[in-house]
């Protein structure tokens, strides 16, 4: 079993930390630090959300016919009926 060289802070680390945090930008300025780092969340996730709607829309959307294509209704002939090409004729 091998040892990670740098594993996750327990205990005593995250007191460490939060008092290097304080240190660094000063107590007054955690309450601001907090509510962007929380603003920033929250967009972040509403963007991922929008990402996921949006591409479960183009699933959900019906395949694109090629131009050119004609379905049966729109020739006026019955589906799976055979029907031979038309011939054009100058005259």
């Amino acid at each position: 079993m091998s040892l990670p060289l740098i594993g996750m802070p327990n205990g005593w680390e995250w007191i460490i930390i939060l008092a290097i945090v304080i240190l660094v930008f000063g107590a007054a300025k955690l309450p601001d630090l907090a509510r962007a780092t929380g603003q920033s969340l929250r967009i972040f996730k509403t963007e991922t959300k929008g990402l996921r709607d949006d591409d479960k829309d183009k699933d959900d959307a019906p395949p694109a016919k090629p131009a050119g294509e004609l379905n049966a209704a729109d020739d006026g002939v019955a589906e799976g009926e055979i029907v031979e090409p038309r011939r054009e004729t100058n005259n």
